[in-house]
């Protein structure tokens, strides 16, 4: 029964509880994901009789270019427990299940391109179409005013550079640009803090309209982008700090992890 399942776990100095237990995990955890390149799950229990008990020393789970909801991508993520408490039954069903949720600490790493793909994503698009502030209808007589064309650009020290495009009924491809600071919130939310418009590039007469819709942008940006809208099935990811190295922004903190995904 467990011949398919250990498969390429078998390694050297690993008995068979924990190759059992890491064909077991990867098979489930990889159901987080839309889709991945690779997912490595190592769980070390020594002696393997503890398995009996239920007690698993630590867990820990690395993965490569990973997508979540079908939309949104990670370029590694990972994430490392110490003690979880298991039902050992489930091992011999081919699933692993927690006897109580556990936290393990958490690092996910997203491209500045994959950013840029996420603002086209529907869940995304919900929050840039048909925006009704008030600041922005009183500038289209009424009417609701939508975002297009978002690109973002990650700059050192947390820093960011958003540009982004609108239409009003008497003037269409009115820019959209600004610098702010990236930081988190609550453990939870993402917030640009201290936005500042950029007026470079923007002709002369549109600036003023510019800057309006600039910032109006920056408080629909700060309503956006909260984790509890993007969880993992059974997984919750909860903030401590973010960085940026180059193109790429780099989450840590922890994750929350009430049950591992079934295989089916």
């Amino acid at each position: 029964m467990f011949g398919g399942l250990i498969g390429s776990t078998n390694r050297p100095g690993v008995d068979f509880g924990e190759q059992m237990l890491n064909a077991v995990a990867s098979q489930s955890i990889r159901h987080l994901f839309t889709q991945s390149e690779s997912v490595e799950v190592e769980i070390r229990c020594h002696p393997s009789s503890k398995l009996l008990q239920g007690i698993v020393d630590s867990f820990k789970m690395n993965g490569r270019a990973l997508v979540i909801r079908r939309e949104f991508e990670a370029e590694e993520m990972s994430f490392e427990t110490d003690t979880v408490s298991i039902d050992p039954a489930s091992l011999l069903r081919g699933q692993l299940r927690l006897r109580q949720p556990t936290q393990a600490v958490a690092q996910v790493v997203l491209t500045e391109d994959a950013i840029n793909r996420a603002f086209k994503a529907q869940l995304v698009q919900k929050r840039l179409q048909n925006v009704d502030l008030e600041v922005l209808t009183n500038l289209s007589g009424g009417e609701p005013i939508s975002f297009r064309e978002v690109q973002l650009q990650l700059l050192p020290d947390n820093g960011v550079r958003i540009k982004a495009f609108t239409d009003l009924p008497n003037r269409a491809d009115v820019p959209i640009s600004l610098e702010a600071t990236i930081a988190v919130e609550k453990r939870r939310r993402l917030a640009f803090k201290d936005p500042q418009f950029i007026s470079n590039g923007i002709p002369d007469d549109l600036q003023g309209l510019s800057k309006i819709l600039t910032d109006a942008f920056a408080q629909i940006l700060n309503d956006m982008i909260d984790l509890d809208r993007f969880d993992l099935d059974g997984v919750k990811l909860r903030l401590n700090r973010l960085e940026t190295h180059g193109e790429k922004l780099v989450f840590s903190g922890y994750a929350e992890i009430q049950r591992i995904p079934g295989s089916g």
